[in-house]
C-alpha cells in the first residue's frame, strides 16, 4: 500500500471531491452573479429579488409570522398609517 495506507487514500480522495466540489461552487456562485446582472440590466432590483427568494424558502407558517410580526414592529415605530385614524 502506499504511504499512509487505506486511510490515507480515503482522505486524498476526500480532498480530490472536495476540491472539485469547491471548483463546482464557484462556477454556480458565478452563474448567479450572472443572472443578477441580466436582471439589473432589465430593470429589476437585486435587493429585492434576493428578499424574495429568502422569503420563498420559507414555509408558509413561518412566512405569515415574520410579516405579521414585521407589520406589528412597523406599526409600533409609526412607519405604516393606521387606516382606522385615516377613516
Amino acid at each position: 500500500m502506499s504511504k499512509g495506507g487505506f486511510a490515507g487514500e480515503k482522505l486524498r480522495q476526500y480532498i480530490a471531491q472536495l476540491e472539485q466540489l469547491e471548483i463546482e461552487k464557484n462556477q454556480v456562485a458565478e452563474h448567479i452573479k450572472d443572472v443578477y446582472t441580466v436582471a439589473k440590466s432589465t430593470g429589476f432590483d437585486s435587493k429585492i429579488i434576493r428578499q424574495v427568494l429568502k422569503i420563498r424558502k420559507l414555509d408558509a407558517s413561518k412566512r405569515q409570522e415574520q410579516e405579521e410580526l414585521l407589520d406589528v414592529y412597523l406599526h409600533a415605530l409609526g412607519m405604516v398609517p393606521d387606516f382606522e385614524e385615516a377613516a
